[in-house]
């Protein structure tokens, strides 16, 4: 029956060109005319649509596999809560008559609270610090109440090829917003995009999952190898663009036993010097 990803955006396109290579028809949506072309060009079927107008969902394909990872564009107009529980509603009232076999939902690691440092796993309580951590959880929750059966993931920072945060402000010396002593939790799109792929295969229903590497990196440390890669400064902290008071180390435990998840990238050094070219280079110090 096919495979349709809502929001075919930089993980989306992974998820579809794994699929397609395994011989899946794959859809995907986009608001943008432009972003059509593009994924049509790729192999992958287009489908405009706007989630926020339930009107536009009325092209939505019967799937076996329905993957939802909207992403929210600050420069868009619409809230975070608009796009992520809202939109998400839509969607789901939309297939009520014709529900697909897998519903995979893309969340955040986000939703938990802790501060100390120490690790997290599935079973921890969520009771998010910032607002779009609070977003996230509702949309969560509205996802539960329409579709118990659906599996959710929670995506750790994802990083890869063309989408390597704060690395413009790295190599123009300007201050990084954070505390360097802060735990980052990460995950290359490649693998984030495995990790579907197992969980449309192997998951069961109403399974949650975190994705991570498994490798939490203190702040400072990823910031410093990802200058040396790029021939930047080291880098300096101060901004006050971000205040997040959050540190914890993600688990992926369950991920890895549940689903059997191959990494391709397990530590940061890999998956930065791969996305930049340089497979050889992962010798760096840190």
């Amino acid at each position: 029956m096919g495979k349709l990803i809502v929001g075919c955006g930089y993980l989306g396109v992974r998820v579809a060109q794994c699929w397609l290579d395994r011989g899946e028809e794959v859809w995907g949506t986009t608001r943008s005319a432009e972003r059509a072309q593009l994924l049509a060009d790729l192999g992958i079927k287009p489908i405009c649509c706007d989630v926020l107008q339930p009107q536009t969902l009325r092209d939505l394909p019967s799937v076996s596999t329905i993957l939802y990872c909207v992403g929210f564009d600050r420069s868009a107009g619409p809230s975070m809560r608009q796009i992520y529980v809202e939109g998400l509603t839509n969607v789901l009232k939309h297939l009520q008559g014709w529900p697909p076999h897998r519903f995979i939902h893309i969340s955040s690691t986000s939703v938990y609270s802790q501060t100390d440092g120490d690790w997290v796993d599935e079973s921890a309580p969520t009771a998010p610090l910032s607002d779009s951590g609070r977003v996230v959880l509702e949309a969560e929750q509205a996802l539960r109440s329409h579709a118990p059966a659906a599996i959710i993931l929670r995506l750790a920072g994802i990083y890869g090829t063309g989408r390597l945060f704060r690395s413009d402000s790295l190599v123009n010396g300007k201050p990084l917003p954070g505390d360097p002593s802060q735990w980052l939790n990460l995950i290359h799109v490649e693998d984030a995009a495995t990790a579907v792929l197992a969980a449309d295969e192997r998951a069961e229903a109403s399974a949650l999952y975190n994705v991570a590497d498994g490798e939490p990196v203190l702040r400072g440390d990823f910031f410093r190898f990802l200058a040396e890669l790029l021939g930047a400064p080291p880098p300096r902290f101060g901004g006050s663009e971000v205040n997040d008071r959050t540190n914890r180390r993600i688990s992926n435990a369950r991920m890895l036993k549940g689903l059997g998840v191959p990494l391709k990238y397990p530590s940061y050094r890999q998956g930065l010097a791969a996305s930049l070219g340089m497979q050889g280079t992962t010798q760096i110090s840190s």
